[in-house]
């Protein structure tokens, strides 16, 4: 019977990591990589475990593959200190771990909790999340915004979810994605994507109607709205953003600074699918 090892990445999150820690009491190990908290992280960490270690901030693929060589136990569970495991998903992870799973990889649907309810509609549900592996067939892969598991074979879907309580607010919500914009628009250069007018006037509208409509948010009512509204608007502003980075050279004194990283271990729920990006 394989045992459950799981990994939380962390930098000031005393408000939220408790919560992550309790729903996953449950496990084998836990293992919490801090970044040098300023807050009480590590010691409500503490709390729950033992094996508990500070490393300087690397990013975030290479600090979950970092949290990954200390487990004990091949099998990982990599959990965010703003997401909660919910019963169901618990009962159905030690089911699947009583024998030795047929697959190497689990995506798992993750919920967020915005404007007083869990928002099941646009593209942020199920916002399948590659998070229940075994680590001798998979690893981080190393990406500035949203870093995924690369996974040999292919993955299996539980049905289980993870919720996550992403915003305390609209305001930090915007907050949030004028970071992950910057991110982004720089990985979509790295990549080789460039951006026009077409791009800049075509995708947004794009996405707020697939998320408004064909993503059901018309059904969550005005939250639905304000979600596939914020959602079109991190379109515009990642192309906007991916737009100006490309009238700059790297050797110019105009270019843009770096945007800063968002907090560790606290995520935004992925905004956009990949059809948001322009051809």
């Amino acid at each position: 019977m394989p045992k459950l090892s799981v990994t939380v990445i962390t930098r000031n999150e005393e408000a939220n990591l408790a919560g992550a820690l309790d729903s996953v009491a449950w496990a084998d190990d836990l293992v919490v990589v801090d970044a040098g908290s300023t807050d009480g992280t590590v010691e409500v960490a503490r709390r729950y475990t033992e094996r508990v270690f500070v490393r300087e901030w690397p990013g975030y693929s290479a600090q979950k593959n970092h949290a990954a060589t200390l487990t004990r136990h091949d099998w990982i569970l990599s959990l965010d200190a703003d997401e909660r495991v919910t019963p169901e998903l618990a009962r159905e992870i030690r089911a699947r771990l009583e024998h030795e799973p047929p697959e190497q990889g689990y995506r798992i649907p993750r919920v967020t909790w915005h404007l007083g309810r869990w928002i099941r509609s646009t593209d942020w549900y199920p916002d399948y999340q590659l998070r229940l592996y075994d680590r001798r067939a998979g690893r981080w892969v190393e990406r500035h915004v949203h870093e995924s598991v690369a996974l040999e074979g292919r993955p299996g879907t539980l049905r289980g979810e993870i919720e996550h309580c992403a915003y305390r607010d609209l305001a930090h919500h915007l907050e949030t994605m004028q970071r992950y914009t910057g991110l982004a628009a720089r990985q979509m250069q790295e990549e080789g994507t460039r951006v026009g007018l077409a791009g800049l006037m075509l995708h947004p509208p794009l996405a707020f109607l697939r998320n408004y409509v064909l993503r059901g948010g018309v059904k969550d009512g005005i939250p639905g709205l304000v979600v596939s509204g914020m959602n079109a608007f991190y379109v515009f502003l990642k192309l906007a953003k991916l737009w100006e980075r490309q009238q700059t050279s790297p050797e110019s004194p105009a270019s843009s600074p770096q945007s800063p990283a968002p907090r560790p271990g606290s995520r935004a729920p992925s905004p956009e699918s990949r059809r948001d990006l322009p051809p």
